[in-house]
């Protein structure tokens, strides 16, 4: 069966853009020109990812985004022509598993949402150790459950996969280009700010844990555990 993905933006020459490249990669696509129809429609019938407009009529792309990630961990690629670095950090901030400037490339497009559905069933196909720990936090693959001392922590597909991939190489430093090679799915290392911005949601997430995840400077990011709660 076929991934339905959700589409909101107001300018109608790129919605169909992006509508026609992703059909033809195989998806199922509903594209709105506004932001409250695609939430009214995900309520009703929800997709299996998002892709969001920032600037639209009625509530913006972020707010949505906002809403969605309140009630489910669906993916969620934003799309904008806001190309600042506070403008990245809040879309991520905001629950975003994924941010595209405008111009980008459709083809772009697709091999980034291949990329964070390729990661899912990857994180689920997981045979050999399906549940991986690390202090007071366990994480299932094949649910893509995460748990704290029993407890359930809602991340995003992005935020799990990090924090799995993280988990699995816990003896080590793992450097950002490894992370968006392995967990991005991404050969090329232009953009590594997207691991720094999900690790600082990340961290926010496991504040009232007992693991840390420490910057190793000039190179990446490594577990470590709290002295004390």
């Amino acid at each position: 069966m076929s991934k339905r993905i959700y589409i909101a933006d107001d300018e109608l020459n790129i919605r169909d853009l992006m509508h026609s490249f992703l059909e033809k990669a195989g998806y199922e696509v509903r594209s709105f020109p506004d932001g409250d129809a695609l939430l009214t429609a995900f309520y009703l019938e929800p997709a299996d990812l998002v892709v969001l407009d920032i600037m639209m009529p009625g509530t913006d792309g972020l707010q949505i985004c906002n809403k969605l990630r309140n009630r489910c961990s669906v993916p969620i690629i934003i799309v904008s022509a806001r190309d600042s670095e506070l403008d990245r950090i809040t879309g991520i901030t905001m629950g975003s598993d994924d941010y595209l400037v405008k111009p980008f490339s459709p083809l772009e497009l697709v091999a980034r949402i291949n990329s964070i559905f390729r990661r899912i069933e990857l994180d689920r196909g997981q045979t050999m150790q399906t549940t991986v720990s690390y202090g007071n936090i366990s994480l299932n693959a094949a649910t893509h459950e995460a748990r704290f001392d029993g407890n359930p922590i809602n991340l995003t597909p992005t935020e799990f996969s990090l924090l799995y991939y993280l988990f699995s190489n816990s003896d080590r430093a793992v450097s950002r280009e490894e992370l968006i090679k392995n967990v991005w799915q991404f050969e090329s290392n232009a953009d590594t700010r997207a691991a720094d911005d999900v690790l600082k949601r990340l961290r926010k997430k496991l504040a009232v844990s007992d693991v840390s995840i420490d910057s190793v400077w000039g190179f990446g990011f490594k577990l470590s555990r709290k002295d004390s709660i």
